[in-house]
């Protein structure tokens, strides 16, 4: 498995060429890119690094089918960019345009436009990783973030081309058994996320599973949950580890850094950064 990273706040400050000359100089083997363009594979490439995934895609839930069509073009395009770069997975989150729109009616939209894509990802030979990410309050419209969505999805579009970006931490705060949702759809994995998730049960008896309605404690969090690096919350990552180990996942585990006690500074993102990439690197068996 090779060691990688999301891009934290001071890697848009630097740049992404120098993000990419700091991680090779500290010992990560991959990066997870913008919008991948033969620049930034050629960067990668005289670095040695690995391609993570690449973001891209477009809005394509949306009830405007002229803004769909748009959409379903501009995704093509963005797998298609990644295929001829040498890149082999699209990062997304399958949250509609308007956030409103019930999960019902998303879940539709969904299987009207899936479909084309997939097609096209198994054309060009790329995966689409759905990030469990459950989206903004109030709504939290995303799809895909927990058991009973993938069922639907993968019912819908059981193309292998169509997998997950394995996340715990948004199931440890939607408190959901991430261990069983690594056991149900292991064989879906087609990138990681190195993020874990504190739960507060004091704070959790002040405001509710709802969430601080009066103050704001943390960058990433609800008051009673909040994002940590791995090692500082709840997830097993020994147990992580040996599952992927068990399905067969030898890709690329990439720290999303969003804890906020690494997050003010770029000194401190660069601390979260490394100490992630150490604690995970003891569970890795060398080959």
């Amino acid at each position: 498995m090779k060691m990688a990273t999301r891009m934290p706040p001071f890697a848009r400050q630097i740049g992404f060429d120098g993000f990419a000359a700091w991680l090779a100089e500290n010992g990560f083997d991959a990066i997870d890119t913008p919008q991948l363009t033969r620049e930034i594979a050629k960067t990668c490439k005289q670095l040695g690094l690995a391609l993570g995934t690449s973001d891209g895609g477009a809005s394509v839930l949306s009830r405007d089918a002229a803004k769909r069509r748009k959409g379903i073009s501009e995704y093509k395009k963005s797998l298609t960019a990644i295929a001829k770069n040498g890149g082999h997975t699209l990062f997304t989150v399958l949250g509609p345009d308007d956030a409103s729109i019930p999960k019902a009616e998303t879940f539709e939209l969904f299987k009207k436009v899936y479909p084309q894509i997939l097609a096209h990802a198994e054309k060009v030979g790329v995966n689409i990783a759905i990030e469990p990410w459950p989206g903004g309050r109030p709504y939290y419209a995303n799809l895909g973030c927990s058991p009973e969505s993938l069922r639907l999805i993968f019912e819908a579009c059981p193309s292998p081309n169509l997998g997950i970006c394995y996340d715990p931490s948004h199931y440890v705060r939607l408190q959901i058994d991430y261990q069983r949702v690594l056991h149900e759809f292991g064989d879906r994995v087609r990138h990681v996320h190195l993020k874990d998730t504190e739960i507060m049960p004091e704070k959790l008896y002040e405001s509710g599973n709802l969430g601080e309605a009066y103050a704001n404690s943390y960058v990433c969090g609800e008051g009673w949950w909040r994002y940590t690096i791995p090692g500082e919350g709840e997830v097993d990552w020994n147990y992580v580890i040996r599952r992927l180990e068990d399905f067969g996942y030898d890709g690329v585990l990439s720290v999303e850094l969003e804890d906020h006690y690494f997050w003010q500074t770029p000194e401190l993102q660069q601390e979260g950064l490394l100490r992630s990439k150490d604690y995970i690197e003891q569970f890795i068996r060398q080959r």
